[in-house]
């Protein structure tokens, strides 16, 4: 963590780019990650991800440790980042398989992948369309497998707020999707 901080102030004090380099490397594998469990698309989880790094990159200056850790403010960036992705297309995601990317085991597996895949861009469409603080706790929650109490921290609200929201969101899920999917 010393590491980091020494790393954040000489980018913030002198624009170190080598400095830059090893915190993007310490953090890329894991935001990319992180992205791409949201939009399935490699090459647009790679470039969003430049995108989340260069954004970081442009706004370190304002970056307080006191308010949060540098991992959770670059998570936050990443959430807002990829949810501004997400709304502007302006087409719904297709679902788009190459035969050297799919395992295919037998018909009824494929077939089943194929479902989830499908169920998993309904929802995220479906959740796309909701208040941006609930898409936050979704995609932490689920695709960044961030605990209630890590997000509470994240948004400085109480964790019965957060809980309240995503059970919520699982109720509504639950209630959107109940004729489609058992």
């Amino acid at each position: 963590m010393n590491g980091e901080i020494r790393l954040i102030r000489k980018i913030q004090r002198t624009g170190s780019k080598a400095a830059a380099d090893i915190l993007i490397r310490e953090y890329y594998d894991e935001i990319y990650i992180y992205v791409f469990r949201q939009i399935s698309e490699k090459q647009s989880a790679m470039d969003l991800t430049q995108t989340i790094f260069i954004s970081m990159l442009q706004s370190i200056s304002n970056y307080d440790r006191k308010q949060a850790s540098f991992r959770t403010w670059l998570y936050r960036i990443a959430t807002n980042k990829t949810i501004d992705y997400l709304r502007s297309r302006s087409v719904k995601s297709k679902l788009v398989l190459l035969v050297e990317d799919v395992d295919i085991p037998d018909e009824a597996e494929f077939a089943r992948q194929i479902e989830m895949k499908d169920l998993l861009l309904r929802l995220q469409g479906y959740v796309n369309t909701l208040e941006v603080d609930i898409q936050q706790i979704f995609r932490l929650k689920f695709f960044g497998e961030y605990t209630f109490s890590q997000i509470a921290a994240l948004f400085a609200v109480p964790e019965s707020t957060v809980k309240t929201k995503y059970y919520r969101l699982l109720k509504m899920l639950r209630e959107e999707f109940k004729d489609e999917y058992h």
